[in-house]
This record gives structure tokens, sequence and C-alpha cells, in this order.
């Protein structure tokens, strides 16, 4: 069985810093598009932005990777959860 086989799970993490009006959103729907990955990114009120991306484990490690090395000197802080599946994704968005 090879690593993408794997049985996908859901994050949910919330990144601060300066990361609204630097292009994250869109980067990050960039960076998704390289990876099986699905689900969404986008801005919440109090400053932060909100990720909640589903793929095979080693895939979803990856993923964040990417995104956490590109705005290295933007995420302050990450908080990495467990996402609960509520819905289905059938792609990556951005969400308003």
């Amino acid at each position: 069985m090879g690593e993408t086989s794997a049985t996908p799970i859901r994050r949910r993490v919330l990144f601060q810093g300066r990361v609204q009006g630097v292009g994250f959103r869109y980067t990050t729907a960039s960076i998704a598009r390289r990876h099986p990955v699905v689900g969404f990114v986008r801005n919440l009120p109090d400053g932060s932005v909100e990720l909640v991306a589903e793929a095979a484990p080693s895939v979803l490690d990856q993923f964040l990777a990417d995104i956490a090395s590109e705005f290295a000197g933007n995420i302050r802080q990450q908080e990495v959860r467990e996402g609960v599946r509520d819905e289905d994704f059938v792609r990556f968005e951005i969400r308003r």
C-alpha cells in the first residue's frame, strides 16, 4: 500500500501573526494544488487565518510544512488540532 492510499485525516490549523493582507490564502491555495488535499482556508475576524485540510497523514504533514516554510516570517503561532469530519470536501478552496 502506498502512502497516498492511507486513510485521510483532517486537521484544523489556526495561524496567527502577520497572516492577513500578505497573500496567505491565495498562496496556500496555490500550495494545495501541488498536493492531493481538500478543504479550505479563510480569514477570521480576529486577524488569524483558519485552515481545514484533509489528506493522507504524510501528505498533510508535507502540505503544512510547505505553508510554514513559505510564511516563516509571518506566522507567529500555529495551533493544530485533529479536525471533525462534519462536511465532505471535493476540492481545496478559499472561503470568505
